[in-house]
C-alpha cells in the first residue's frame, strides 16, 4: 500500500488530464525526484526482475543503447555492463536532479560508457540514426507528447533499430499500481505501430510487466504525406 501511495504523492503535473489521441488513454503524470527512492527500492528486484528482462530483450557487446526515462540509472548501469566498453548507453531524463543522482550511481560502480542527456517532453535529444535499441521502462505511459517523442526516438534509431517498452499489465487488476501507470497490449500496439514501428514480439516472462519489442519500420502515414 505504501508503494501505491508514493506514486500518488510524487508526481510532476506535466500531463494533467491529457489523453492519447488514438486510444483515449489517460496520460499519467511524471514521477518527480522525491520518488527516486522508489526506483531503487529493495523489492524491485523481485517485482520487476531487471536482469531477466534484459536477458529476454537481448543486448550484445558493443551495442549503442538509449535508456529513455532513465531516472537514477537502475537499468542504465545494467545495460552499460552488458554492452561493455566497446558499447555506449545514452541515459535520457527530463529532470536534472535525476541525472545528477544517476551520475553518482555510475561513479560508485566505476561505469564510464554512459552519456547523460537532458531530454525534453517532446524530444529525447539523441543523435540521428545512432541507436541500436531504445529502452523505455515504465515510462512511455507518462509521455505528455507521445507522438513527438516516438518521432524523435525513431529518428535516433538505426534502420534496423529496436524500440523496447516495459509496462505494467493493465489486464491484471491484482497488480498494485494505479491504472494510469499500466498499459494493455491492445493500447501499446494501437499507439506505437502507426508511428513507424512494427511489433516483433512480446514477452510475458516478468512477474508484473509486459515486454514489447518493436522494430523500426516504414515511415508513419503522417510523414509519407509530407
Amino acid at each position: 500500500m505504501l508503494r501505491i501511495l508514493l506514486l500518488v504523492v510524487t508526481v510532476l503535473p506535466l500531463a494533467g488530464q491529457a489523453v492519447h489521441p488514438v486510444t483515449g488513454r489517460r496520460i499519467a503524470d511524471v514521477m518527480g525526484f522525491s520518488g527516486a527512492p522508489w526506483l531503487i527500492r529493495s523489492e524491485r528486484e523481485a517485482e520487476e526482475a531487471p536482469d531477466r528482462a534484459l536477458d529476454a530483450i537481448g543486448i550484445g557487446p558493443g551495442a549503442v543503447l538509449a535508456d529513455i526515462g532513465a531516472g537514477v540509472g537502475y537499468f542504465t548501469w545494467r545495460m552499460a555492463e552488458r554492452t561493455g566498453p566497446a558499447g555506449k548507453v545514452y541515459a535520457v531524463d527530463i529532470q536534472p536532479r535525476m541525472l545528477e543522482e544517476l551520475r553518482k550511481n555510475l561513479e560508485k560502480r566505476h561505469i564510464t560508457n554512459v552519456e547523460r542527456v537532458l531530454g525534453a517532453i517532446d524530444d529525447p535529444r539523441l543523435p540521428a540514426s545512432a541507436i541500436d535499441m531504445a529502452l523505455l521502462v515504465d515510462v512511455y505511459h507518462e509521455f505528455s507528447e507521445p507522438l513527438k517523442m516516438l518521432q524523435g526516438i525513431r529518428a535516433a534509431l538505426k534502420p534496423d533499430g529496436r524500440l523496447v517498452l516495459l509496462e505494467y499489465r493493465k489486464e491484471d487488476p491484482s497488480i498494485p499500481i494505479r491504472p494510469e501507470h499500466k498499459m494493455s497490449v491492445a493500447e501499446v500496439t494501437a499507439e506505437i505501430e502507426p508511428e513507424g514501428f512494427r511489433l516483433e514480439r512480446t514477452s510475458e516472462v516478468l512477474p508484473r510487466q509486459h515486454i514489447f519489442i518493436f522494430r523500426k519500420s516504414s515511415p508513419p502515414a503522417a510523414l509519407k504525406r509530407n
